[in-house]
């Protein structure tokens, strides 16, 4: 492998050999490079033995029961078992290749709408984690008209998740412009001073994608969909601790 070789072995190649998400002629390819690598080869372990202790953390099949139970739910509403069911089969296909399965299931209008999301999410906590005295545009003091507001701007209920488990408490929040229209972007801080930020913004009714993971920018985020918004929790968190803060922020909005 030339030089020009190894400087497209992006960090982001590596997580979607991790995730199972290349071709056969491109995973030997990266696989070749590792063997040549020790250093990145160790890593890509690593990253290979997160992906295992998220999936024990929250399995599949959890997942699936999940959103069975929502679907269903849904379906029997408003009769709409075709969708529900094709849904439902879009979640099957994306658990064979475990939680982190990057472009397994591509969200509505494929591979440039993800970009966009985590693109967005990314700048939005880029911009305004850094504030020092206007990080957010309505403090955790007024947290249930905070979400009230944003629910009823993105057409969706949505609630702020508590993550003082994970050591983050809330610091409030904002509306922001996003490219399918408005988006909510929620604010958290450690003892620290170290802020992580929950994005959602609206989505394709009925489209699933399961977890994906991105590094870019110096931060690192998990996107995801679900049937109502696309949400991302992005950091400077390596992918283990972001994943496992993720999986609690799926849990309380599904």
């Amino acid at each position: 492998m030339n030089g020009n070789e190894q400087a497209r072995m992006s960090a982001q190649r590596l997580h979607a050999y991790v995730d199972g998400a290349l071709s056969r002629s491109e995973a030997a390819e990266v696989e070749a490079f590792l063997a040549a690598n020790p250093e990145q080869a160790a890593e890509v372990a690593d990253w290979q033995r997160q992906n295992r202790a998220l999936q024990a953390l929250f399995p599949v099949s959890e997942a699936e029961a999940r959103t069975a139970g929502m679907l269903a739910a849904r379906a029997q509403k408003t009769g709409g078992w075709v969708k529900a069911a094709a849904a439902l089969a879009l979640v099957a296909l994306g658990a064979g290749g475990g939680w982190f399965a990057h472009g397994a299931i591509g969200t509505a209008g494929g591979p440039k709408m993800a970009e966009t999301l985590v693109e967005e999410a990314m700048l939005a906590h880029a911009v305004y984690s850094p504030e020092v005295l206007h990080p957010v545009e309505v403090g955790a003091a007024n947290e249930a008209h905070l979400v009230g507001w944003l629910s009823k701007r993105l057409g969706a209920r949505i609630s702020a998740p508590d993550l003082s488990a994970s050591g983050y408490a809330l610091v409030g929040g904002r509306l922001l412009p996003a490219d399918s229209g408005p988006a909510a972007q929620f604010m958290y801080e450690n003892p620290a001073g170290d802020r992580i930020t929950v994005y959602a913004t609206t989505g394709s009714k009925g489209t699933l994608a399961s977890f994906q993971f991105d590094s870019r920018h110096g931060l690192s985020g998990v996107y995801w969909q679900d049937e109502r918004l696309r949400y991302a929790v992005v950091g400077k968190l390596d992918r283990a601790q972001l994943g496992k803060i993720a999986v609690e922020v799926y849990r309380q909005l599904i």
